[in-house]
């Protein structure tokens, strides 16, 4: 179902909220960065995605956007195993700046705690979701004059 020109890269270089799921199953919001084939979110033990995803890896993601007025549907779902890894300032950099902007200095100063804090006190992760599957479906349609 997913249409010739729907680029699921281009779509996931945009700053859209996935919804996370895990065993459980807890849904939860996230920002993610879609970097090297893999889906990137900031996490630590502050969270209960942290523990949830230790106890058990498997989970499912989706990027979605719906606009009635123009008749856009485009979703992706992703499935796999989530690892926890180091989280780096750069990526992370990254990831702030396509939900935020280039100018750190106005963003809320939870964003910039990240990184500026030692990760390994704060106990920053990255969990990272190298998908299994990935399915994407543009379900668009023409909106009646």
């Amino acid at each position: 179902m997913t249409s010739p020109d729907f680029d699921v890269d281009t779509f996931l270089r945009r700053p859209l909220t996935a919804c996370l799921a895990t065993n459980g199953p807890t849904v939860r919001p996230v920002w993610f960065l879609w970097e090297e084939g893999a889906f990137w979110v900031l996490t630590g033990p502050w969270a209960r995605l942290f523990d949830r995803v230790r106890a058990d890896p498997g989970v499912a993601l989706v990027v979605d956007e719906c606009d009635l007025a123009t008749g856009l549907v485009r979703q992706v779902i992703a499935r796999g195993g989530a690892e926890l890894l180091p989280f780096d300032v750069e990526r992370g950099r990254r990831k702030l700046v396509r939900y935020l902007g280039a100018d750190e200095e106005r963003w809320d100063e939870r964003f910039v705690h990240y990184l500026y804090d030692d990760p390994a006190q704060r106990g920053t992760v990255w969990l990272r979701l190298t998908p299994v599957s990935l399915v994407a479906h543009d379900l668009s349609y023409a909106v009646a004059p």
